[in-house]
């Protein structure tokens, strides 16, 4: 039985879909004005991975990810550089787009744009006002806070503590904690026309009707960052409950922060005080586009997409995530071992691991391991993954057992002596490939190992190759001659050049650094 903490009750409870079999899942997607960062990729790749495993356990998932493609933010910076909004949202998404398909994110059933759903946000509001949760002044229109019953009820904070928007609309409202559903134009920026006249919406009733024009009225799951809790999420409640009737969404998840390793403060900023863990010292630290972190573009020139992934993955979804370039670097080192392993089993069945099919599904998935020691350690680091994904999408306790589980391969193929030049006891060989066949199918519920990285270094790898194959006969020559200098020679010249030579009793292994 999967559970999952819900926000909404501080409380980790039971996954039962409002259909059964059927789950629809909105997590709120970037406001595109500037190009995309790494923080903007933790929702995506965290709740990717949640439909995986959620597919995998037999469910039929629909997953939507909204784009903000008119905001003041854009608005600002389209002024700023001169071009017209839509214009710089086209950019903007196509950056986006680009930075998550890079990331093997491919899962999203849905990009609605704000911009093609005013007809359902105008109707939406409309109908609040018609109920008397919503009022209209000079052009705008505000959602009355105080008439929500249970306002508060996610972000647990009172009305006292409430604040709607400021500047020029205060003097608008009814109290300070309305917030806007619809902004009156003003001279020069994009508009539409409504009952109230032109203007555009506000932020938050945008994933209200968008969400419910895909996923309905009451949905499975909505999730987003921390920060977005109050007041986005809240609102959010507040507009769509007070509309349908009946509540919004029944799981609010939300996952940590990205923030500088160790510290609270924008990377490459100043640093403040360290972190601990909660709520307003992740906020106070998060990266985001308005603290100058770097485009995601850049990052992905010097890190391979699977490792950017696999560091997401190694938090749990919940906690802040530390980053730095330092720590990417470890993960980078530490997916060797999978990588290493990948060739090995290679040499050892002459089988491509990226080539394997693997169960689709958890159900179809089980087998029994019989009297082999190996594959009842394999059934039992395959439990161990698929509890931790059963408690709240553990992630970091999943990949645990992936480390267990490459470990006692790699002891198997040891034991056996299977690297050993001569025949192959064939029933050996399959044990080790069915073992196999359960890492890549525990993988793929995460996203990861779909297919081989690419090479680091440019150039026909069909000659690379070859010509290491050359560097490696040379070597074994010279060895089997006793010129250990020229031997060490070339062992040592490739070691500079970023490739790395590992001897086994099979034969002797190359890797790029």
């Amino acid at each position: 039985m999967i559970r999952i903490y819900n926000t909404l009750s501080r409380t980790k409870e039971p996954f039962e879909p409002v259909q059964p079999g059927k789950v629809g899942i909105y997590l709120c997607g970037p406001t595109v004005y500037k190009p995309s960062h790494i923080g903007h990729m933790v929702g995506p790749v965290i709740f990717d991975a949640i439909k995986r495993y959620l597919t995998y356990s037999d469910y039929k998932v629909t997953f939507v990810v909204n784009i903000t493609d008119v905001d003041d933010k854009l608005i600002n910076e389209s002024n700023a550089r001169g071009i017209p909004m839509a214009q710089l949202a086209a950019e903007m998404t196509a950056d986006y787009m680009n930075n998550i398909q890079a990331l093997g994110i491919d899962t999203i059933d849905h990009f609605p744009r704000c911009t093609d759903t005013m007809p359902e946000i105008i109707k939406l509001i409309q109908r609040l006002i018609d109920k008397g949760f919503a009022y209209e002044a000079q052009g705008d229109v505000y959602f009355e806070v105080s008439k929500a019953p249970g306002y508060g009820k996610l972000s647990h904070r009172g009305l006292e503590a409430m604040q709607g928007d400021g500047g020029g609309m205060a003097d608008r409202k009814r109290t300070s904690a309305d917030f806007a559903l619809w902004k009156a134009a003003k001279p020069g920026e994009p508009s539409w026309d409504s009952p109230w006249g032109p203007g555009r919406p506000g932020w938050h009733i945008e994933c209200s009707a968008m969400s419910r024009s895909l996923l309905g009225e009451t949905f499975d799951i909505h999730g987003g960052g921390l920060d977005l809790v109050f007041p986005h999420h809240e609102n959010e409640i507040a507009q769509s409950e007070c509309c349908h009737g009946k509540p919004m969404a029944k799981y609010w998840m939300h996952n940590g922060l990205m923030q500088a390793s160790n510290e609270v403060g924008k990377v490459g900023g100043r640093s403040t005080r360290p972190a601990d863990g909660d709520f307003a010292a992740q906020d106070i630290g998060k990266i985001s586009k308005s603290r100058g972190s770097s485009a995601f573009s850049e990052l992905l020139k010097d890190f391979a997409p699977e490792t950017i992934r696999f560091f997401l993955l190694s938090t749990h979804y919940r906690s802040p995530i530390d980053y730095s370039e330092t720590r990417l670097r470890e993960i980078e080192t530490a997916m060797d071992a999978f990588y290493r392993f990948f060739k090995r089993f290679l040499l050892v069945t002459g089988e491509i691991f990226y080539n394997l099919a693997a169960p689709a599904t958890r159900t179809t998935g089980v087998f029994d391991p019989g009297a082999e020691p190996l594959l009842q350690a394999v059934v039992e680091l395959r439990n161990r993954f698929l509890e931790a994904m059963d408690d709240d999408f553990n992630t970091a306790g999943g990949m645990a057992s992936l480390y267990d589980l490459v470990r006692v391969l790699n002891k198997f193929v040891d034991d056996e002596k299977l690297e050993e030049p001569g025949p192959r006891d064939p029933t050996r060989l399959k044990v080790l490939k069915q073992g196999t066949i359960v890492f890549r199918e525990l993988t793929a519920t995460l996203g990861l190992f779909r297919k081989p990285p690419q090479e680091k270094i440019s150039g026909d790898n069909a000659l690379l190759g070859n010509l290491m194959m050359l560097f490696i006969d040379l070597r074994a020559e010279a060895r089997k001659k006793k010129d250990f200098a020229t031997a060490d020679r070339i062992r040592n010249g490739l070691n500079e050049l970023g490739i790395t030579l590992e001897d086994r009793p099979g034969g002797t292994q190359w890797s790029l650094k």
